[in-house]
C-alpha cells in the first residue's frame, strides 16, 4: 500500500483533476490512500469568508457564491449537467456554510477557522472521488475528520497516534478488504474526541500523509508537485537550481526547519521512524525521476542547498541597567514571545544583548516595542534577508552576500545562516 498527496495546484482545475486521473492509471493493481488538498487558492478565500464571519460585515455570502462558483465551473467540466449527486453534496456545503456565517460566533476564533477553513479539503476530495468513479476506478471518499484523532489546539492540533491508529485502520481496510483500490481523503483536517473538527497547521496536508503512512505502515509516500523535486534552492531567488535526487531523513528535516517550503516541516519525522521513503515528483512530469528522502546520510553533503526568508526584521535587545543578559533575562523573553506565538528564525546573543530575527509580516511590532522598552533599550533593522546555507564553502557565502551589508552571522560544521540586506538600503532604527 502506497500513501499519495496532491496538493492545491495539481487540482486547482478540471484539466489538473484529469491529470491526477491519469497519473492513477500508472499504478494500476496497488492500493493506494490519496490526500488531497483544497483546490487552487481555495483556502486563502475561506480564510477571507472567515474574517468576514467573524467581523459580521455582510460580505461572506458574496464571498462564499463566489468560491460556490469557481468550485462549480469544475464541476460542469467534469461532469454532465449540475443535478449530479457530488454537486448536490458540494451545494450543501456552502449552503451550510452560508447558515453558519449568518448566526452569532463563539468567542475562540480558532475554533471557529477550523470549523471554516477545513471545507476546501471536505469539497476537493468530493469532487476528485466522483470523478475517479465516473473513470471506472474504485474508489472511495473517506473522511479525515472521523479518522485523525487529535487535541483540541486549534488551527495547530497534536495527534493522538494511538487512537489515530485505531481509527485509521479500522476505515481503510474496509473498502481495501472490499476489492476498492483507491481511498481519497482530506489533508490538513482532523477531529477532537467531542467530533469538533481540528487543523494541523497552514500547510498541512504533507503531515496527513505522513501519519497515514505511518499507521498503515505504506511501502512509501509520494507528493506530488508542480516542480521536478527537491531543488537546492528556491527558483524565485535563484538561478540554476539543482535537482536533489537523494538526500536522508535527517537532511530534509534540518531543510524542512530553516524552512524549505517543498516540505512541512513535521512530515519527515514519522516517516524517519519507521524508514519509510519520502519520493516527491512532478505531476506535470510523473515519468520523472524526482527527488527521495530515504535513511542514508551518503548523499547529503554533494550540493549545497539554499532556504531564503524574505522580509525579515532583526530586533536587539539590551538591559538599561548594562547588565548581563542572563537567564533571568532569555526567559522573560522566551516567555513573551512564546505567549506572543512569535517564531524565531534566528538569534544570538553576547555579554549585554539579545537578538533575534522574525517575519516582519507575522508580529506586531508596536506591540513587541511596547513590551519590551521599559527593561530594554530597542534597536531593529528591517527588510532583511536571512540566507541559510547546507553544506557550504566559501565561494558559496560570496555568491549570496555579493553587494550585501552582514548583520549577523553564524556557523556551524554544516550550516551556514547570514541576515543582511542590499548595501544602498541599510539602516539601523530606534522605535
Amino acid at each position: 500500500m502506497r500513501v499519495f498527496k496532491f496538493g492545491g495546484a495539481s487540482v486547482k482545475d478540471a484539466s489538473a483533476v484529469r491529470n491526477v486521473a491519469k497519473i492513477m492509471t500508472l499504478f494500476a493493481g496497488e492500493k493506494l490512500v490519496v490526500v488531497i488538498s483544497a483546490m487552487g487558492k481555495t483556502t486563502n478565500a475561506l480564510e477571507a469568508i472567515m474574517k468576514s464571519y467573524w467581523n459580521q460585515d455582510g460580505e461572506s455570502n458574496r464571498l462564499i457564491d463566489e468560491l460556490r462558483s469557481y468550485h462549480l465551473q469544475i464541476e460542469k467540466a467534469l461532469f454532465e449537467g449540475t443535478a449530479n449527486a457530488v454537486t448536490q453534496e458540494v451545494d450543501a456545503i456552502f449552503e451550510d456554510l452560508k447558515n453558519r456565517c449568518s448566526q452569532k460566533h463563539a468567542d475562540n476564533y480558532n475554533f471557529e477557522y477550523d470549523q471554516v477553513i477545513s471545507l476546501g479539503e471536505v469539497v476537493s476530495t468530493k469532487i476528485v472521488a466522483a470523478y475517479l468513479q465516473q473513470q471506472n476506478f474504485k474508489c472511495a471518499w473517506l473522511d479525515a475528520r472521523k479518522m485523525i484523532r487529535t487535541t483540541d489546539r486549534w488551527r495547530e492540533a497534536n495527534i493522538n497516534w494511538e487512537k489515530t491508529e485505531e481509527l485509521v485502520t479500522s476505515a481503510v481496510n474496509k473498502p481495501f478488504s472490499e476489492g476498492i483500490a483507491i481511498a481519497i481523503t482530506q489533508g490538513f483536517i482532523g477531529h477532537t474526541a467531542e467530533g469538533f473538527t481540528t487543523t494541523l497547521g497552514r500547510e498541512g496536508s504533507d503531515f496527513t500523509a505522513a501519519i497515514l503512512a505511518f499507521v498503515l505502515n505504506a511501502e512509501d509516500v509520494t507528493i506530488w508537485k508542480d516542480v521536478p523535486g527537491m531543488l537546492n534552492a528556491d527558483p524565485k531567488y535563484f538561478d540554476n537550481t539543482v535537482l536533489l535526487e537523494k538526500i536522508s531523513f535527517r537532511e530534509a528535516i534540518e531543510l524542512a526547519y530553516f524552512g524549505a517550503s517543498v516540505i512541512h516541516p513535521k512530515t519527515i519525522q514519522p516517516l524517519k521512524r519507521k524508514n519509510i521513503p519520502l519520493h516527491v515528483k512532478s505531476f506535470i512530469d510523473p515519468h520523472a525521476k524526482g527527488s527521495v528522502i530515504q535513511a542514508s546520510e551518503d548523499f547529503d553533503a554533494n550540493i549545497p542547498s539554499f532556504i531564503f526568508k524574505m522580509n525579515q526584521v532583526l530586533i536587539s535587545l539590551t538591559p538599561k541597567d548594562f547588565s548581563f543578559v542572563v537567564e533571568e533575562n532569555l526567559e522573560d523573553i522566551f516567555s513573551y514571545l512564546s505567549k506572543e506565538n512569535i517564531r524565531i528564525h534566528l538569534m544570538q546573543n553576547s555579554a549585554v544583548s539579545f537578538s533575534f530575527c522574525v517575519d516582519a509580516d507575522k508580529v506586531d511590532l508596536q506591540k513587541i516595542f511596547n513590551h519590551f522598552t521599559a527593561q530594554y533599550f530597542v534597536k531593529y533593522n528591517e527588510g532583511l534577508e536571512l540566507v541559510t546555507i547546507r553544506h557550504y564553502d566559501q565561494p558559496t557565502i560570496e555568491r549570496v552576500t555579493v553587494d550585501k551589508k552582514i548583520y549577523l552571522e553564524q556557523k556551524s560544521r554544516h550550516t551556514a545562516r547570514i541576515v543582511m540586506k542590499d548595501v544602498s538600503s541599510a539602516t539601523l532604527r530606534h522605535p
